[in-house]
């Protein structure tokens, strides 16, 4: 190796956010998605902020969910940029992931692509006939990784530091 050239130490090893959480690229966040069956809808109700759980799949680089036409959920994210959001945890909360994509909803309306997704697993929670299927294209994907504990005490995400200020966030 020439000596002038820039190289990685790290090379070969997971990159860690300011808390020391691994930071995953778009195929590995893509991966625990495929691999997860429910997630949170981040959207606005009312003027004001709102989570609803939903089940969902990944379609063609998308998140789909179903849900009636009726309900609030519909109502909030169609047309409008939303968040949603997939973790798993150990029962311990010592290790696990998280992710979170960012997209515009819209209603599927294409018949031979309703067909497509009436064969995934989107079964609506209520037994409503009249759900619909919204797509969340993933514009932006983000995630990270827990790896473990490293002493007796995990430091919480929401405890940890505020880097710019010193104070404790609470977020």
């Amino acid at each position: 190796m020439d000596l002038d050239e820039p190289h990685d130490e790290n090379a070969g090893m997971p990159m860690s956010d300011s808390l020391g959480l691994e930071t995953l690229g778009r195929e590995q966040c893509l991966a625990l998605l495929a691999g997860a069956g429910l997630g949170r809808v981040v959207f606005t109700s009312r003027a004001m902020p709102a989570i609803q759980p939903a089940r969902f799949a990944l379609h063609h680089g998308a998140i789909v969910v179903r849900t009636p036409s009726q309900s609030a959920l519909f109502a909030g994210i169609l047309d409008s940029v939303v968040a949603f959001a997939v973790d798993e945890f150990a029962k311990d909360l010592g290790t696990g992931w998280f992710v979170t994509v960012v997209g515009r909803a819209a209603e599927v309306r294409d018949p031979i692509v309703i067909a497509e997704l009436e064969t995934l697993p989107l079964g609506c929670w209520t037994g409503q006939t009249d759900a619909r299927y919204l797509r969340i294209p993933i514009e932006s994907v983000t995630g990270r990784r827990i790896l473990g504990v490293r002493s007796n005490e995990a430091l919480s995400v929401i405890d940890a530091p505020d880097e710019r200020s010193g104070r404790v966030c609470h977020s």
